[in-house]
């Protein structure tokens, strides 16, 4: 087990990058991106750095140079031996050889391509471009760097024993977490806390806690790199990513309008089973299923990732009974904001009524709230997404509209042609 005190009170060693693998990354990117060489391998996309916490003025906090170096670094590493073995070798979801021959060559010689960073009022404008099977992977190692270099800076001027009392009451924290949620059988969750975790050590920690702690009830990581490490099951399916950019590519709104329901098409041509879960909000969940084609509701399940989870679910139940589906059957993974609390309330509404699963994210490899002065190292809002494809502006609207992005007039016609109306402000804690 790793002294991770000791190991951050020592990280001026330069023996922990903070990203050490191209598969230090969630395992629906690498879905995605197989699907993206398939389907779409000469679009060329933007990605960009977005803060919705305006109070954490990430560049006053994270010296450029350091943030320079570790962008850098990322762009010197490529898949390991090992790494190839167990992508080419390994089975996910039930399925040997999930990756072809083809992407493995092609992913075996890939090194990311340039960033462009620049500071503006406080934070730091990190842009990337080019391909988009290439330019997507950049997604998660962007917001790892950050996410882990804010952390460094507050850690950086503490003492040896107030970081080993820190840590001590961060597994604290994590270990009841574990106590409440081992008592109700039959749950199942998994790790999805990558993208904003204070940092790969603390990351791992957490797993493995979860496996000693839950048994069967853990069901794997979306950190491919962890699941490879430690054996487990690497999770993930789909995200926003994909009908953003589809959509972005319509020519008109009709194309739009059929945009969402291509991409799952597409995904249905190339996989099965387990890795057939809906997500549904991207532009407005009510209207999305209103819409759907017959032949998706025949899909595994559903992932709810914004809104009300509740009223998500039940929206997902109605529609699953009014396509003649039997909800019981079908698998909800809740994945939006969760923490312990909140897992087991939605687990006890829904045990017998759908399978359930959680995904939990920030709450679950970040939450060290409260536990420092200021509170400066509590969790914060950071995405890295697809601003524009092939020229032209991408839109997010969400069943949450405080996760809405994109230039206002498209955002107007994006909820004209889903026929969203109005909908409900939620907080967007992480």
């Amino acid at each position: 087990m790793v002294d991770i005190a000791t190991r951050v009170w020592n990280h001026k060693w330069k023996i922990d990058p903070i990203v050490r693998s191209l598969i230090d990354t969630d395992f629906y990117k690498l879905l995605m991106c197989q699907s993206v060489r398939r389907y779409k391998p000469d679009v060329q996309v933007t990605f960009s750095l977005i803060n919705r916490t305006k109070d954490v003025r990430l560049a006053e906090l994270v010296d450029e140079g350091e943030l320079r170096e570790q962008l850098d670094h990322i762009r010197s590493l490529s898949l390991s031996r090992g790494e190839s073995t167990w992508m080419r070798g390994n089975t996910f979801y039930g399925k040997r050889q999930m990756f072809t021959p083809d992407f493995m060559d092609w992913f075996e010689a890939l090194r990311l391509p340039p960033y462009h960073l620049e500071v503006r009022d406080g934070q730091y404008e990190l842009t990337f471009e080019g391909s988009w099977p290439e330019v997507m992977l950049w997604e998660i190692p962007a917001l790892a760097v950050l996410m882990e270099l804010r952390g460094r800076a507050v850690l950086n001027a503490m003492g040896r024993f107030e970081l080993q009392v820190l840590y001590a009451r961060a597994m604290t924290r994590i270990w009841e977490k574990i106590e409440r949620l081992r008592v109700h059988p039959g749950l199942k969750i998994a790790d999805f806390g990558t993208r904003r975790r204070h940092s790969f050590l603390w990351q791992d920690w957490c797993v493995q806690a979860m496996q000693e702690g839950l048994g069967e009830s853990f069901t794997g990581t979306s950190n491919c790199l962890i699941a490879k490490n430690r054996d487990l099951e690497a999770i993930g399916t789909n995200a926003h990513e994909l009908p953003m950019v589809y959509s972005a590519l319509a020519t008109n709104d009709e194309e739009l309008a059929r945009a969402p329901y291509e991409v799952l098409s597409d995904w249905h041509e190339e996989h099965d089973g387990n890795l057939h879960i809906i997500l549904p909000d991207t532009y407005g969940t009510v209207g999305f299923l209103e819409r759907a084609p017959g032949w998706l509701a025949g899909w595994t399940g559903m992932r709810i990732d914004s809104g009300d989870p509740v009223e998500g679910a039940e929206t997902a139940i109605r529609w699953w009974e009014s396509r003649g589906e039997d909800p019981r059957e079908k698998l909800v993974i809740f994945s939006d904001g969760l923490d312990a609390g909140k897992i087991i309330e939605l687990y006890e509404r829904f045990r017998g009524r759908v399978r359930v699963s959680f995904g939990w994210g920030t709450m679950l490899t970040n939450d060290f709230g409260g536990l420092t002065e200021g509170n400066s190292l509590a969790p914060f809002s950071l995405v890295c997404k697809a601003v524009e494809a092939n020229g032209r502006p991408t839109v997010k609207l969400s069943d949450n509209p405080r996760k809405a992005m994109g230039p206002e007039g498209e955002i107007a016609r994006y909820k004209r042609v889903f026929g969203v109306g109005a909908q409900e402000e939620m907080e967007v804690v992480v």
